[in-house]
């Protein structure tokens, strides 16, 4: 991509996540991080979101690769990470502490940082779905980050907004959790503004 002054000035969003935000079975233009660029557009943001996300990864494989992410050099970051951990019964301390350290790292360059959080899937056990479902609040308040609670907040079970795998939105649940989220990430964004590097 040829770099031009308009594009240099753009704030540069950084999506870091697993299948939900790399946009697993969906064309790239339908994926998260491309309808999350297109509303903020919309909206008058001059924004470039960067698609960190990689299907399958945990908040481990999240903070194994966060270097390379942050050689992107984002303006502000949003960290959905967890949701695989919860699929595989992860102790919920190893994810607690992987992503303080990834949301640590963020906040200690600086860089505006956006929690979305992950609910545990039920079939874990009440003590498990307490301890994991905390973790995204309580990381979030050590940093003083922003959290969107739920990032599949009014798609999660619903049929007709996921693939036939009923776990991955489709296109229209994607939309769903952008008009959802974006009021969040329009906040983040004015943080970043006022926290220039």
């Amino acid at each position: 991509m040829v770099s031009t002054p308009s594009s240099a000035a753009q704030t540069r969003l950084l999506v870091l996540g697993d299948s939900l935000t790399a946009g697993y079975g969906l064309p790239a233009n339908q994926a998260f991080p491309a309808r999350l660029e297109q509303a903020l557009g919309e909206k008058g943001y001059e924004v470039q979101v960067l698609n960190a996300g990689v299907s399958g990864d945990t908040t481990a494989g999240g903070l194994a690769r966060l270097d390379w992410a942050l050689a992107d050099n984002p303006d502000a970051a949003i960290v959905e990470l967890g949701a695989n951990d919860g699929l595989r019964g992860i102790n919920p301390a190893a994810t607690r502490a992987n992503l303080d350290a990834i949301v640590g790292r963020f906040a200690a360059k600086g860089i505006p940082v956006m929690v979305a959080g992950m609910l545990a899937p039920p079939n874990l056990g009440r003590d498990f779905s307490r301890d994991f479902n905390a973790i995204f609040r309580e990381v979030a308040a050590k940093h003083d980050a922003l959290l969107y609670p739920f990032f599949l907040e009014g798609v999660a079970t619903n049929a007709q907004l996921n693939q036939g795998d009923g776990i991955h939105p489709n296109a229209r649940g994607v939309d769903i959790i952008v008009a959802g989220i974006l009021p969040t990430v329009i906040k983040l964004l004015e943080e970043a503004r006022r926290n220039p590097d």
